[in-house]
């Protein structure tokens, strides 16, 4: 779900990471706690695909993000259902979908490497209360990499169960995937242990 650079001239594209990441942060504040009804969410959700024609992906780019959040979207919708009304569980899940798709906006428009030096920069002042933004970013770069990797592990394991004329279920999904996770996290550890990153 963390959407890959995609090189470009926009004005988006050519504005630095760090002010890119304070108006994410802002924006999503703004929307998590002003955006209380269908309106709000709808008008938030209008200027998040203005940014996206703005930085020069069409109609077909927009959907295919939101394609992706399918299932952020039944489980956020139907979890709340659950305990909310349904009005007020829409709202939720509008708002969750519009800051993840602001998000994605800014991954697809700024090199991970400017975004990384970015949160290095910024947390910078941290340091005098023990906060080593080296090592937090090294912590992100880890998550931005491996989460594609996960996903294609996931990938990999529906086709092979197609090939084999199973259906695909969440259940005989989770076990693989979980333990290919592992593997690949105990071999990312050793990787980083031998680099002397530990």
């Amino acid at each position: 779900m963390i959407a890959l650079y995609r090189p470009g001239t926009s004005p988006l594209h050519r504005l630095p990471a760090g002010p890119k990441l304070i108006a994410l942060m802002l924006l999503a504040i703004a929307i998590t706690v002003f955006a209380s009804n269908a309106w709000y969410i709808a008008g938030a959700s209008a200027l998040v695909v203005a940014g996206y024609f703005a930085a020069g992906f069409g109609p077909l780019e927009i959907l295919r993000q939101l394609w992706t959040l399918r299932w952020i979207v039944a489980v956020t919708l139907i979890t709340q259902v659950i305990f909310l009304p349904l009005p007020v569980a829409a709202t939720n899940t509008g708002r969750v979908v519009t800051v993840v798709m602001l998000a994605t906006l800014v991954t697809l428009t700024t090199r991970t490497s400017a975004l990384l030096d970015a949160v290095e920069r910024g947390l910078g002042p941290l340091r005098r209360i023990g906060v080593d933004p080296a090592r937090v970013g090294l912590v992100m770069a880890m998550t931005i990499t491996v989460v594609p990797v996960i996903a294609g592990y996931a990938a990999s394991i529906r086709d092979a169960q197609r090939a084999r004329g199973a259906k695909p279920r969440l259940r005989i999904l989770v076990m693989p995937l979980l333990v290919m996770s592992l593997k690949h996290a105990d071999e990312l550890g050793d990787a980083l242990v031998a680099r002397g990153a530990e």
